[in-house]
């Protein structure tokens, strides 16, 4: 049996969670919330790299804005992906406007643009709208 590192969404606690039981709607230790929600995870400058770095699982992260229109276009589909993908992959959103230090940190140039990390590391990059089916094929591909 493995144990995985999971961050709490709500309190930012790392909770050691065994990986048989991901499927089971884990909650924190901590705070008593859900580790998933199936929904975007909102990504700030005081939870990214919590988030990026002591996660077991990979998150993926939609480099986005609000002026953007093929990033609220996508922003559905985006939600839909997490549907498929949690528990095994959490998916995270960051403002790109609320956080222009993270953004250039990871030379992001053109949004949307979704990047998966795994041990705090960028193991694949996508820029673009897509659609879910594609969301979910592209991360598996990349795994």
């Amino acid at each position: 049996m493995s144990t995985l590192h999971i961050v709490c969404p709500d309190c930012q606690a790392v909770n050691r969670i065994a990986s048989e039981r991901l499927a089971q709607h884990p909650r924190c230790g901590q705070c008593k919330q859900p580790l998933f929600s199936a929904h975007p995870l909102e990504l700030t400058g005081r939870n990214f790299q919590q988030h990026i770095a002591r996660n077991d699982i990979p998150v993926v992260v939609d480099f986005w804005a609000s002026w953007c229109g093929p990033c609220k276009m996508m922003a559905p589909a985006y939600a839909q992906a997490a549907v498929a993908l949690e528990p095994h992959v959490r998916l995270a959103k960051l403002n790109t406007e609320q956080e222009q230090g993270i953004a250039a940190q990871f030379n992001i140039r053109s949004i949307p643009t979704m990047v998966i990390f795994k041990s705090g590391h960028e193991v694949a990059r996508m820029s673009g709208a897509m659609s879910a089916a594609d969301i979910v094929r592209w991360v598996k591909s990349s795994m």
